[in-house]
């Protein structure tokens, strides 16, 4: 069986390794993520990878009701990192029906079951 392959393939590979990295394009200088395989604001297929800062600010939010056993609630948060780029995760540190838009937030990368996955804390007493 061959290695899979692609900028979606590295970029999970990469978080299974406990790394989470977002691409810049050398023609524009924007960030992009979700991973691409050219630049969705000027088309370069110049894309470079590189560590984020990791902070950032809810965008938006919200409660995912769940019974008990099957994990009880979890918020689904729209974040929008520092460097201009919005991603789809969890704040994990604080109740679900406390998370609110305006908080700040820092990433971390969580190993379950060997794969890698993107998750965030809430930064204490940071507002945006």
């Amino acid at each position: 069986m061959t290695e899979p392959q692609g900028v979606q393939a590295f970029h999970q590979l990469e978080l299974d390794a406990g790394r989470f990295l977002i691409q810049r394009c050398t023609a524009c200088a924007k960030h992009v993520y979700f991973p691409r395989e050219s630049c969705p604001h000027c088309g370069s297929g110049a894309l470079e990878w590189t560590a984020p800062k990791g902070t950032g600010t809810v965008y938006a939010v919200t409660t995912v009701r769940r019974k008990p056993a099957e994990g009880g609630d979890l918020n689904v948060s729209l974040i929008d990192l520092d460097e201009g780029v919005r991603l789809m995760s969890r704040v994990e540190n604080l109740a679900p029906g406390t998370v609110r838009i305006g908080q700040r937030v820092q990433a971390r990368v969580q190993l379950k079951e060997g794969r890698g996955l993107v998750l965030f804390d809430a930064i204490e007493g940071a507002a945006a």
